[in-house]
Parts: structure tokens; sequence; C-alpha cells
């Protein structure tokens, strides 16, 4: 059956007068009776009986009419609902924040402001491909091609991994410090932070060293206070977790190696408009710029 001659069948039906329902439906009405007869030999049952100048349904008319009606009105509005989910679609950016989640979420605050109708969905999952962006983390950022997914952007940028150490006299003077000298030293962490103490691992597996963690936060400020408190010493990105109080804290550079992270923001451009999602991409990673740059 065509939906066209569904339709036909509906109007008829609802006038109960074939000239009516083709002027109705900008037909002529040869070619409405014509659709008619098609559509009762194709379902095999007559759907109209004649009554003096207007025609009426058969009982298996009616029984059609019943059916078909639901269904054709569903059908009808499908095309606005899916202009309707499109739009909400493109009014909606997923993100999977798997590191600097302090620095985007401040990103996503700033943003709202000026776009209060955009609407954010913040998950963290390493297995999950449904995104719209992602920020990862790695010691040393895999080799991205263009040519691996044409609908894809990366952006890179690298933060170095600092020790932060409660200003004390026993390092107010220090600008660096070696792993080797807090093989007895306790260490704080920020709970959730996978990625960033799986690349810190990776360095001291490297040269040898162990931390000691005796506790372990998922709140930022926590982890500063607590090592500002002088309950223990821990690493620190460069920009990505916020700036310390250097009155505080110090940021010390650790001379067993070269301590650094790439943080990768990925843009992947599935979306039948993508164009809230480039601005905000756009936003975020100058965001992230301006932040490594600032003192």
């Amino acid at each position: 059956m065509e939906l066209t001659h569904i339709r036909y069948f509906l109007e008829v039906a609802r006038t109960e007068h074939v000239t009516q329902s083709a002027k109705t439906l900008c037909i002529v009405q040869p070619a409405l009776t014509h659709a008619l007869h098609k559509l009762e030999d194709e379902i095999g049952v007559k759907l109209f009986r004649t009554q003096g100048r207007n025609i009426k349904l058969t009982e298996a008319g009616e029984y059609f009419y019943r059916k078909a009606k639901p269904l054709y009105d569903d059908i009808d509005a499908l095309p606005a609902q899916l202009r309707a989910l499109a739009n909400e679609d493109a009014l909606t950016i997923n993100l999977n924040v798997l590191a600097a989640s302090t620095l985007v979420t401040n990103a996503v605050i700033l943003y709202k402001k000026s776009n209060p109708d955009l609407r954010f969905n913040l998950v963290q999952n390493e297995e999950t491909t449904l995104y719209d962006i992602c920020v990862r983390t790695y010691a040393k950022a895999p080799a991205i091609t263009k040519e691996a997914n044409q609908n894809e952007e990366n952006f890179i940028c690298t933060e170095k991994i600092y020790l932060a150490v409660p200003n004390t006299a026993e390092y107010r003077k220090r600008d660096s410090i070696s792993l080797r000298e807090l093989s007895e030293t306790n260490f704080i962490g920020l709970y959730g932070s996978k990625q960033l103490r799986n690349i810190c691992n990776e360095y001291c597996e490297r040269v040898g060293f162990k931390t000691h963690i005796i506790f372990e936060s998922d709140n930022a400020l926590a982890v500063k206070d607590a090592i500002a408190g002088g309950i223990g010493v821990g690493f620190w990105p460069e920009f990505s977790w916020g700036r310390v109080n250097n009155r505080r804290i110090r940021l010390l550079r650790i001379t067993d190696a070269e301590f650094k992270r790439d943080i990768v923001i990925t843009i992947r451009r599935n979306k039948q408009d993508n164009t809230r999602c480039d601005k905000f991409f756009r936003f975020l990673t100058g965001h992230i710029a301006k932040s490594r740059r600032r003192p």
C-alpha cells in the first residue's frame, strides 16, 4: 500500500464526499477515484459503498480507518519530531572528561554565561565512544593523522608535572628536588585522576621510585589544603588543576626525569549540525591555551 493512497482514503472517509476531498487534496476527482479503487484492489475488500450522492465506509472500511488513522498520524508527525530531535541534539554537547576536569568545568561555566540555551552532558568513561568532545591525557600522545578519521580534530598541549610541597623551611629555598630524597615521605593524590596517576606511576617506575600514598581526595582544593598543611606532598600538573598559592605551597621541578604529560582534546563531528560543538571546541582549546600562558 502506498502512503499517499492511505492519506487519500482517510480524507475521503472523513468527508464522505469524493469531490470535496479532491479539492482538499488538490488533485482531480478521477485521479482520486482511481487511487481509491487501486487501494481496494490491493487490500482485496471494498472500503466504500455508495449512499445517494455520498459514499459511506463499509464494515471493513470502518475497521481499516480505525487501525490506519493513528498509524498515519504517527508517520505524519515524524518529520517534525525528527527536526525537534535534531535541534535538541545540536543544542547538546556530550563531553567525556578523563583529564583536566577542573579546567574543563571552568570553561563550561564560562561558556554557559553567553550561551545559556546550550546543554552539556559530562561523563567520565574510558570505554565509551559516544561523545562530541573528549579530553584525555598521555605521557606522550600517540601520533594522530588527519587521514585516520576525517570527522575528528585534535588539539594537543603539553604541561609539566611538578612536585607540590608545603612552603615550609625544609623546601622554601628550593626550586627542584629528586624523588630519591622522598623515600620516607607521604604522598597525597587526587582521587579519580586515573590517567594522571598512571602517568606518574610510569615515570616513578622508570627511575625506580615507589610512592607511599596516605590520602586521596576527589577535590583538588582538599589536596591543596592537605599539602599546604604538611600532611604530605603530591604530583601537581603545571596549570590544569589551577594555580597554587605560593605562600602555602611550592612547586618543585623533579630532577630524576622530565615529568610531563600531553592533554589531548578530540572533537568528533558526527552531528547533522556541528556548529555549536565546533564553537565550544575553539573556546575550550583557547581557554586551555590561555591558562597555560597565565603566570
